[in-house]
């Protein structure tokens, strides 16, 4: 079936190439200089959405969201473009060390899905550390062509701080700078390097997150994770990818986890959250209650989100 298209279709707005909401108008230029409309099949009229299925569907008004907290597929039956939040795993804090870095933060709207199946990895957090061990980065996070790289490990006295999304915290009395961020290369940023030290720290840094640079350590007391960035790709705005606090020593004050599931340092040593990309928080050395472990980071998430009606 078809009809004939009048002028005031579509909000009235006439003039060409004109698109209205993924729908293209077209029509005939005869020889007499004045444009005629075309008949124009009803069915290609009709809006398409995206569909998909994989992870655990929420809505928000006209938008569905599948949140990914562990690997899976996304798999897509009708294409169009979606939105994307990917955040790998946060590094492990490190024994009387450093705080570990957030993991990679990236998102973006606009980016084509076509009918196929997409893998998702959500990546881990890195593992804390005690005594002689070693801490980890965090692993990768990925979803279509899209990486988002671990969070570095926080540094201590023999150990340096590893690049990643977000870098690590520098370790005490190493006058050092914190590992790198944004190791992935990539524009905007996915995170920022942890906060560095100098030769009379007694204290570590911080470990880098989302929106800014881990902070230094004053003294005797630890340095603060750089705070994670906010987003409402879920219907509510939620804080993810802070770094972990670094360590205090000889009874100054733990650094303070970054906004967006940081761990804290010191006497409340605390593991990145679950499903934020939060560095691990450093290890105190005031000892008890296993205070001095540096503890691990948290696991990363992948977020897609498009409009379906």
């Amino acid at each position: 079936m078809s009809r004939k298209i009048s002028r005031s279709f579509i909000n009235g707005r006439t003039g060409a190439g004109t698109a209205v909401q993924g729908i293209k108008v077209e029509w005939d230029s005869t020889n007499d200089g004045e444009l005629h409309w075309k008949d124009v099949d009803e069915s290609s009229l009709e809006l398409t959405y995206v569909a998909a299925t994989g992870g655990t569907i929420t809505t928000d008004g006209d938008y569905k969201i599948h949140t990914f907290t562990g690997d899976g597929s996304f798999v897509v039956s009708t294409a169009g473009d979606v939105e994307y939040l990917v955040i790998a795993g946060g590094g492990g804090g490190n024994y009387v060390g450093g705080g570990g870095g957030a993991g990679g933060y990236r998102t973006a709207t606009g980016f084509a899905v076509s009918a196929a199946t997409y893998s998702i990895t959500v990546g881990a957090g890195g593992s804390g550390a005690y005594d002689a061990a070693t801490p980890t980065n965090g692993a990768t996070s990925t979803f279509s062509s899209i990486s988002s790289s671990g969070g570095g490990r926080g540094g201590r006295s023999d150990q340096t701080p590893y690049a990643g999304g977000s870098g690590g915290g520098a370790r005490n009395t190493s006058g050092e700078s914190g590992g790198a961020g944004n190791s992935g290369s990539y524009s905007p940023v996915e995170g920022y390097a942890g906060g560095s030290t100098t030769s009379s720290d007694t204290a570590s840094a911080g470990g880098g997150g989302a929106s800014e640079v881990g902070s230094n350590p004053s003294g005797t007391s630890g340095g603060d994770g750089g705070d994670g960035r906010a987003s409402s790709i879920t219907g509510s705005s939620v804080t993810r990818a802070g770094g972990g606090g670094g360590f205090t020593f000889g009874g100054g004050t733990g650094g303070v986890g970054g906004a967006g599931g940081g761990g804290h340092g010191a006497a409340t040593v605390a593991t990145g959250t679950a499903n934020t990309g939060g560095g691990g928080g450093g290890g105190s050395d005031m000892g008890g209650s296993g205070q001095e472990h540096g503890l691990a980071g948290g696991s990363g998430v992948v977020i897609i989100r498009y409009q379906y009606q």
